[in-house]
C-alpha cells in the first residue's frame, strides 16, 4: 500500500510537469509584433504574427490601429498571398512638421482581409509585415487589434499593459529607445526580422516554464524510483 501511494505521488508531480509545459502554448496565443523593441526617430519593419487558437474556425481577418495622438508619417505594407490589405487614412490633430514638410494625415488603421482559400487555419499562424517610420518619440506604441473568425467571433486583443497585472487580451507593443539609448545595431538602421523570429519576452516566459516543467517531471521520477527501492525487501531481484 506505502509504495502504491508514493508512486501515485510520482505520477501526479509528473502530471503537474506536463501542465506547466503545455503553459507556454497557451499563453502566447494572442496577437504579437516582432521585434517588440526599436529607436525613436528611427525607421524600422515590424511583423504581426497571428496565430489561430480555435480548432473549428480559421482567422479571416486583422485590424490593427495605429496611434493619432503620436503619429507615424509613413507605413508601407509588404503583401501577403490570398491576403488583401488596406491602409486607412485620418486627419491629425496636430500635424507633423518632417524635412520634406507639414504631414496633416497619416495611416490609422491597417486592415488584412483573407481570400477564402487563405484564412488562418486552426493551430497555424500568419505573419504580417509592415514598414515604419519616422518613430515618434515615446515609450512605447500599443498596436491595438482585432482577430475575426469566420464564424463571425471577433477576439480583442486591446488591453494595454499594466504593472504587476497579466492582461487577459494583451495588445501588441513595441517599446521605443532613445537613440542614445540604443544598442549600435537598433540605431544603425531598419531592423530586419528574420522569418521565425520569435517575440523575446513572450519565448523568454515560455521556456523558462518549460524548464520548469521539466524539472518537477524529474523530480517526480525520482521520488517514485526511491520509493520502490525503499520499499523492496532487500535481497529481493
Amino acid at each position: 500500500m506505502r509504495l502504491t501511494h508514493v508512486v501515485r505521488a510520482g505520477v501526479a508531480v509528473a502530471a503537474a510537469a506536463a501542465a506547466a509545459l503545455a503553459l507556454p502554448a497557451a499563453a502566447s496565443a494572442h496577437v504579437t509584433v516582432n521585434p517588440n523593441t526599436a529607436t525613436q526617430g528611427g525607421y524600422t519593419k515590424v511583423t504581426f504574427r497571428v496565430p489561430n487558437e480555435r480548432d473549428d474556425a480559421s482567422t479571416t481577418k486583422l485590424e490593427i490601429a495605429l496611434p493619432t495622438d503620436k503619429p507615424i508619417g509613413s507605413v508601407s505594407l509588404k503583401p501577403v498571398q490570398g491576403w488583401t490589405a488596406v491602409a486607412e487614412n485620418g486627419k491629425l490633430a496636430t500635424p507633423i512638421k518632417t524635412d520634406d514638410g507639414e504631414i496633416t494625415e497619416a495611416v490609422v488603421k491597417i486592415t488584412w482581409t483573407a481570400a477564402p482559400d487563405a484564412a488562418i487555419k486552426p493551430h497555424q499562424f500568419q505573419e504580417f509585415d509592415v514598414s515604419l517610420g519616422p518613430l515618434p518619440a515615446t515609450d512605447q506604441i500599443v498596436f491595438k487589434a482585432l482577430q475575426t473568425y469566420s464564424d463571425g467571433e471577433v477576439v480583442r486583443w486591446i488591453d494595454e499593459p499594466a504593472a504587476g497585472t497579466e492582461a487577459e487580451h494583451p495588445a501588441p507593443v513595441l517599446k521605443l529607445t532613445k537613440k542614445a539609448d540604443a544598442p549600435a545595431s537598433a540605431a544603425a538602421g531598419p531592423v530586419a526580422v528574420a522569418d521565425g523570429e520569435d517575440d523575446a519576452d513572450g519565448d523568454g516566459t515560455a521556456v523558462g516554464l518549460g524548464v520548469a516543467g521539466l524539472v518537477l517531471g524529474l523530480a517526480g521520477l525520482v521520488v517514485a524510483v526511491l520509493a520502490f527501492r525503499r520499499a523492496t525487501p532487500r535481497g529481493t531481484a
